[in-house]
């Protein structure tokens, strides 16, 4: 990690890759980070700070609270998990010895971010089995199930319903990974609404675009399998509007404007929301996520921490 301190506004160019170039015109929100220190990577890799903000304000706060046992708080439990971008970070966790009623993530956005509404999310894997055969005596034999499943990639609308097309309440399907070989070949999706009731109705809209591209094939078989990711927290949440209410007042006592907004994605408290846990996303300030372009604010981050 490389710290940029007191940011100027100008590009910032990483250093083990110089043609990564941070600027403001790609990422607005560095305008208003303008004298804060800035935290990126070098350039070869992600920074991380989706989720390590997340933790490094945790632990800040941990050690605040400890140094200060004259802080008046109720008992606080302190819960990491791993594998939150797919829903399974909770999975193995035990309710009971968590203990917890209520609980907050630290896993969003800019300053103010408070966020208690999710996607839905369910993961497809689609299989096709194709027809094996000699390459050199294949001609009326072979169906090669890497380019039957490419087509059916390839029919997938151009200027909608992709993560690319889409913004605010609208809803996806993504394929992000294609795997397997001439015989058998796979594709996997990632399903997501903010409506639980529009994921069945997109994954039956995706089987029959397959079923559409099979049509020219057939005698391949298919199999096309859903699994549940996470669903959408808002679903428990609205039952105790307090939960967020507390982290709004908590904002606003911090002289920090508060900013409500949904997820276009999930994060554990998804999971642990239906798990009986109610549990709302609060800023880090970790910035384009998922890129080499990531950043972080310390500042920030202390002002979540506080």
């Amino acid at each position: 990690p490389i710290l940029h301190k007191n940011y100027d506004g100008t590009p910032i160019t990483l250093p083990d890759d110089t043609s990564q170039i941070i600027t403001t015109d790609q990422h607005p929100y560095l305008k208003e980070k303008i004298g804060d220190d800035l935290i990126t990577a070098s350039g070869h890799t992600l920074l991380g700070a989706d989720d390590k903000a997340g933790i490094a304000i945790i632990m800040d706060f941990a050690q605040y609270i400890m140094e200060n046992p004259e802080i008046p708080h109720p008992s606080i439990r302190i819960l990491f998990t791993p594998d939150e971008e797919v829903g399974r970070g909770v999975d193995k966790l035990d309710m009971d010895k968590l203990n917890a009623d209520y609980g907050y993530t630290l896993d969003g956005g800019t300053l103010g971010s408070l966020e208690d509404e999710s996607f839905s999310a369910d993961g497809v894997k689609v299989t096709v089995q194709g027809i094996a055969a000699h390459p050199g005596y294949a001609k009326n034999k072979m169906v090669n199930a890497l380019k039957v499943v490419s087509e059916f990639v390839a029919s997938l609308p151009k200027d909608s319903w992709s993560p690319e097309t889409t913004e605010h309440r609208e809803g996806f399907v993504h394929p992000h990974t294609i795997s397997g070989g001439m015989e058998e070949a796979s594709v996997a999706f990632i399903i997501r609404d903010h409506n639980t009731s529009k994921l069945a109705e997109y994954e039956t809209r995706l089987e029959n675009l397959l079923k559409e591209t099979l049509a020219n094939y057939p005698n391949l078989n298919y199999s096309f399998e859903v699994t549940e990711q996470y669903r959408n927290m808002k679903e428990i949440i609205k039952d105790v509007p307090f939960v967020t209410d507390y982290a709004l007042t908590a904002m606003e006592n911090a002289g920090i404007e508060s900013k409500p907004a949904i997820i276009r994605g999930g994060t554990d408290g998804s999971r642990l929301s239906f798990m009986g846990l109610p549990c709302p996303n609060i800023f880090t300030g970790e910035m384009a996520i998922h890129s080499r372009h990531e950043y972080v604010s310390v500042q920030d981050m202390e002002k979540a921490s506080n």
